[in-house]
Parts: structure tokens; sequence; C-alpha cells
């Protein structure tokens, strides 16, 4: 049995409102979270590197985002880019947490797809 192929973004957002999840940097205050979950307190902070050092929660947001009805994903990735990694010391890790940020959204867009209807995952810049 052949996958059903997910209908284009730009088909999907002609036919109908697709609704986009909410704030990652809200999200990720109300967790809690201490130095270790950063890798440590130098990077404490980093919102971005958790797509590295806590894959678990960046998933977990993705997937109550989704359980309440979003249509689309924003990657974990807003400020993984030079100038703001290098406030941290880590710019040469921007690919590295660019692409497990990506890699974390579509595996659970993915994996919410059985029920038909597509999920997709835009790029947060």
């Amino acid at each position: 049995m052949q996958a059903r192929k997910r209908p284009g973004y730009l088909e999907t957002v002609n036919d109908r409102v697709v609704v986009f999840d909410g704030a990652f940097g809200t999200y990720v205050q109300d967790k809690n979270l201490t130095a270790d979950d950063f890798g440590g307190q130098h990077l404490e902070g980093c919102n971005e590197l958790l797509a590295v050092t806590r894959p678990d929660l960046i998933a977990t947001m993705h997937e109550d985002f989704l359980k309440v009805g979003v249509d689309a994903l924003e990657t974990a990735t807003f400020g993984s880019f030079g100038t703001v990694l290098t406030e941290y010391g880590i710019s040469d890790r921007a690919y590295e947490i660019t692409l497990a940020a990506a890699r974390i959204a579509r595996e659970v867009a993915n994996s919410f797809e059985g029920d038909g209807r597509p999920r997709y995952v835009a790029g947060s810049v």
C-alpha cells in the first residue's frame, strides 16, 4: 500500500485556515528548567540548544500543540543562527541545532498524520 501524499502547504491554505502552534519561549519558561537541561550554566537560556540537550522536551512541546489541533509546527530554531549562538560560544553548532530541531518537528508531525489530516512544519527564524 502506498502512503498518501500530503497536500502542499499552499494548496491547503488556499482551501482552509491553517493554525500554527504557540510561543516556544513561553512554553520553555513554564518548564522551570535548570542549567543542566541546557548543558551547563554557561548555556542556560539558550532555548534552541534544547533540541540537542532535551529533544524529549521539544518533542513533547510539539505533541502538546498538535493535541489541541494545530496544523503546523514551527521548529524550535528562532535563535539558532550565528549571531545569537555566539553569545553562548556555540555559533559553530548552528547547523547541528537547526537540523535536530527540524527533525524533531517533522517526526512528531508525521506521527500525528494517521488521522488523514496533514501536519506541516515551518522553520522559525
